[in-house]
């Protein structure tokens, strides 16, 4: 599968997750905490498989390089929201204001992926490079989604 339609999949599923989180109120509770397990966990496998083949190809690149140190960035921005929004009670109200938070900005990265960079990446890489990109994305995730369940 093209890495880049492989992404916009993972994004449609953060963007449901975003939804049902900012739709709970401060008595569910039991749903944010699983959500929150669920989206972390997504989460942290799609940077992954962004980090680890997408960004370091556009960042060698050199009509790319700052779009992908900006995404850097924005993986960071992220995972500061989430930490702090893991070590917050899901039932305060601090929790939804964290977690509207989160939401605006991994919203605003999806856009800017699925935007600039989509474009930026459609243009420098051939369609065959994108299914190279994407079948390692795929293993990468497949691998990462095995040791999570066994974790578990």
């Amino acid at each position: 599968m093209d890495a880049l339609k492989l992404l916009k999949q993972d994004h449609e599923m953060v963007r449901k997750m975003l939804a049902e989180g900012e739709q709970t109120t401060e008595r569910a509770d039991k749903t944010r905490t699983e959500l929150f397990a669920r989206l972390k966990s997504e989460l942290e496998i799609h940077e992954r498989i962004e980090e680890e083949v997408l960004y370091p190809a556009l960042r060698d690149h050199p009509k790319s390089k700052e779009i992908a140190y900006e995404a850097y960035e924005e993986h960071h921005v992220v995972d500061q929201i989430l930490a702090e929004l893991e070590m917050t009670p899901t039932g305060s109200p601090e929790w939804g204001a964290k977690f509207t938070v989160a939401k605006e900005n991994l919203e605003h990265h999806i856009e800017e992926e699925e935007g600039e960079m989509f474009t930026k990446s459609r243009q420098i890489f051939s369609g065959q490079e994108l299914e190279d990109m994407g079948a390692r994305m795929a293993e990468i995730k497949q691998l990462a989604k095995q040791v999570a369940a066994s974790e578990a």
